[in-house]
């Protein structure tokens, strides 16, 4: 337990200081918003218009990852750019460095991701200011997240269901699975994820909701170090348990070469898609040059030759599909109904490590809290 938790506090920081030496200062055309009501989870916000934002437009909501800004999240995402071809806003949320010395969203702080509370309470009015502001259409509100700005997309997703018609996760994690930092470790490292029910069930008692239910594309790197892909799995199971979806994908197939699976509702709509890119690492895929091309390489920001940002506003149905290259059939002779079946979470190889395990040995409590300190992922 401890060295798996120190190889990701590790693995954290050296990531973090590349980050650091690497990012340089970020031209920004967000705004500072004001007027965020009580704001109870204490956070900043900024906002993007196109200069021709037409009436009743989309809103995007997006939410960086630890070490990130929104305005550097912004500038290599793509996201502003391509609001200014498509004529919708762009809000960003932003954490500040006394919530969470590494700008991580608190999605494993019970305080932060219940309905009415804290951190997505925050988001929510930053949401209803905007959406009264610029004339929003409410029917037209969508949100997306890395890491951990991915897992509070969950929480979003989960606590605000009938403020959403589509959500994008991006190497996070699913709502309530971790509620006190060494959970949260060991989530991230992919031990000790609830079934499909369990995991469904956190969503649907999060709030009264009882639907419709928001739309969702989660995305994934096979290699990532960081949030292991098992997370990816228990994200689609928790929201196809959500949707009434069964285990089997509806179809598979290769969009800009890269393997995807969507899950369709009685009337055809893809409810939940999915994207695992073989090979890559933690953070956000991007693609910079040639058609379709978005943002630009950064830390966490990969360039692996697909645009989640088109991808996933062409999914939302906010980009025209097409602008790059068309879903093409997987090259192997199979179709959905012949494909492995992922019902349940992949499991990371080794030893299984329960998640409490450390809690009642004397003495490595306090370890784990200093080593997280450390990490500035503890208060």
């Amino acid at each position: 337990m401890m060295r798996g938790i120190s190889d990701t506090i590790a693995r954290f920081n050296a990531a973090a200081a590349r980050a650091r030496v690497v990012g340089q200062p970020v031209t920004s055309n967000l705004r500072p918003l004001t007027g965020l009501g009580s704001n109870p989870g204490g956070l900043a916000g900024y906002l993007h218009l196109p200069d021709d934002l037409p009436a009743a437009a989309p809103l995007v909501v997006v939410l960086h990852g630890c070490t990130q800004t929104a305005a550097g999240y912004d500038a290599a995402s793509g996201w502003s750019r391509l609001a200014d071809k498509q004529g919708f806003a762009v809000l960003y949320p932003e954490q500040q460095r006394g919530n969470n010395p590494n700008t991580c969203f608190n999605w494993f702080e019970a305080g932060d991701t219940r309905r009415g509370s804290g951190e997505v309470e925050s988001i929510h009015q930053m949401i209803r200011a905007v959406t009264r502001q610029h004339a929003i259409d409410p029917r037209r509100i969508y949100i997306t997240g890395l890491s951990a700005g991915g897992a509070m997309t969950a929480a979003m997703l989960a606590c605000y269901p009938e403020l959403f018609a589509g959500g994008a996760i991006i190497a996070g994690l699913p709502y309530g699975v971790a509620r006190d930092m060494v959970q949260a470790f060991d989530r991230m490292r992919g031990h000790g994820l609830p079934s499909g029910d369990t995991l469904s069930a956190a969503v649907t008692d999060a709030s009264s909701h009882r639907g419709p239910w928001p739309k969702l594309s989660v995305w994934h790197g096979d290699k990532d170090a960081t949030v292991s892909a098992a997370n990816a799995d228990a994200i689609v199971a928790q929201w196809r348990g959500v949707h009434g979806l069964p285990a089997q994908p509806t179809r598979a197939d290769r969009v800009d070469q890269m393997p995807h699976r969507v899950w369709c509702g009685a009337d055809g709509q893809v409810l939940v898609e999915e994207y695992i890119i073989p090979g890559m690492g933690h953070g956000t895929p991007l693609k910079t040059k040639g058609a379709g091309a978005y943002g630009a390489a950064a830390p966490f920001m990969l360039d692996v030759g697909i645009s989640s940002t088109l991808r996933i506003a062409e999914f939302w149905g906010i980009a025209p599909a097409g602008e790059s290259v068309a879903s093409q059939p997987r090259s192997e002779a199979r179709d959905a109904a012949t494909l492995p079946m992922r019902a349940e979470p992949r499991r990371p190889q080794g030893r299984k490590v329960e998640p409490d395990a450390a809690r009642g040995a004397a003495g490595i409590g306090k370890v784990i809290e200093d080593a997280l300190r450390a990490a500035g992922l503890m208060r």
